[in-house]
């Protein structure tokens, strides 16, 4: 099936809603990296029984990409056909309980790791090195710091392709390093999340901690978009990249990081060719190196500029 182009979208086909819908929105400005193409429509739902219709609703011939704080995420310059769904406040609550404390998809991990600390509740520290949302870490089992989320998972609700809501155990969800098997089609809603009291201050200490290692080490107050390659098993991605002589490498507006060479920086001019050619440049550099095939953690979405072929990865 060709799919549509992404300037023509017929609002007429999709589902009547109580959230928004935005035409044609030029996504470059809402991601990381700053850059990217056109979405043909972005839809936020008010809430979740509007997520539900909307899903119920829709015709199985507008695709749909689900998109979190498009921290760790290369949207391509041909934009993204079909319908985003951008999930907004009303799904970013947080509440505690004694020992557990259920968070909305949409919070960023950040300030769930802020609020934690406010009402004295260590396990969540972690997850304040990891940029993007609470949906976005559980989609792909996010770690920082010899945690993932898988380690804290008590279970996570989901809303599927047909709008159905569920509740998915850890082990249901097949979880682990960077990866997470539940299905494509899936939207993440919230997750239930282990936590234990603590003192304040010694919270803050591992969260100052976490900053400063974070600051040393990765180019943090650059355009990125976070680790960009997967570890291969027994091995590290950047140590990797600096030995196929990687560290530094440009093309066009794309860099790969001087601090952290697991990082692709746009130096101000990219545009996003520029970022995946010279990641694939990469994954070429050290595969003739090593041998061994460097595998994307960044998210690649979207259409190649001039292009109506999909993404695998179109769907989050």
């Amino acid at each position: 099936m060709m799919l549509p182009d992404p300037k023509k979208l017929d609002f007429k086909e999709l589902p009547n809603v109580r959230g928004s819908y935005k035409k044609h929105l030029i996504m470059a400005p809402y991601t990381w990296f700053r850059v990217g193409g056109a979405a043909a429509a972005v839809f936020r739902p008010q809430d979740h029984q509007d997520l539900s219709q909307f899903l119920l609703q829709n015709s199985e011939e507008v695709p749909v990409t689900i998109i979190g704080a498009a921290s760790n995420i290369l949207i391509r310059d041909g934009g993204i056909p079909g319908v985003v769904i951008k999930l907004g406040k009303n799904f970013a609550s947080i509440n505690f309980k004694s020992n557990s404390v259920r968070i909305g998809a949409a919070l960023p991990n950040s300030i769930a790791a802020r609020l934690a600390l406010k009402e004295g509740y260590s396990g969540l520290e972690f997850l304040s090195g990891i940029p993007g949302t609470i949906g976005g870490g559980l989609r792909m089992n996010a770690g920082a710091y010899g945690k993932e989320v898988k380690d804290i998972l008590i279970e996570a609700e989901v809303i599927d392709g047909t709008g159905n809501i569920k509740v998915l155990s850890p082990e249901e969800m097949a979880m682990s390093y960077r990866h997470c098997g539940v299905p494509k089609d899936y939207i993440f809603l919230s997750g239930l999340f282990k936590i234990v009291k603590d003192v304040p201050s010694d919270i803050q200490k591992r969260l100052d901690e976490i900053k400063a290692r974070r600051v040393e080490s990765q180019p943090i107050t650059e355009r990125t978009g976070g680790s960009t390659f997967k570890n291969p098993r027994g091995y590290k991605a950047w140590e990797l990249i600096e030995a196929a002589g990687c560290r530094g490498l440009s093309m066009g507006g794309a860099m790969v990081s001087e601090r952290h060479c697991n990082f692709l920086v746009n130096t101000g001019k990219a545009n996003a060719t520029d970022l995946e050619s010279l990641g694939n440049l990469v994954q070429q550099k050290v595969r003739d190196a090593t041998g061994i095939e460097l595998e994307w953690e960044i998210k690649l979405l979207g259409l190649h500029k001039d292009s109506n072929l999909k993404s695998e990865n179109m769907k989050l």
